[in-house]
């Protein structure tokens, strides 16, 4: 399981950066007249940040072995990257205001998923 939460962690990324490049360019017209260039943004911080968390997650599988917390924590890590970031990324390009009640769900899964992984470690 660790390989693959590595892949994941990884995959997400570079399209955290390839993302955050081409709203940056290719979508920066858009962003400005949608008003919700903040929106993307913060939707690719948090890709970004729970990229690295998939790593961490990964690598500690990797040290310590098979551990159904952790492997909860990173599909409440990848989840969250899909709704979280994913709403906000539709909400961004859409304007279409009600995909920000989406976002909270991923919002809540990243919490679950510090909190699946601050209850693994303190096991170790």
């Amino acid at each position: 399981m660790y390989k693959l939460f590595l892949l994941i962690g990884t995959a997400a990324s570079a399209l955290s950066v390839a993302i955050g490049a081409f709203g940056a360019h290719a979508l920066k017209d858009l962003l400005k007249a949608n008003g919700r260039g903040d929106a993307f943004e913060t939707a690719v911080k948090y890709q970004f940040y729970h990229s690295f968390a998939l790593l961490f997650i990964g690598l500690l599988l990797l040290l310590k072995g098979d551990n159904k917390t952790l492997e909860w924590a990173g599909w409440a890590f990848a989840s969250g990257i899909i709704i979280f970031s994913g709403s906000l990324y539709i909400l961004a390009l859409t304007n279409v205001g009600k995909w920000g009640a989406v976002t909270p769900i991923g919002g809540t899964l990243f919490i679950a998923g510090w909190i699946l992984a601050l209850v693994a470690v303190s096991k170790f």
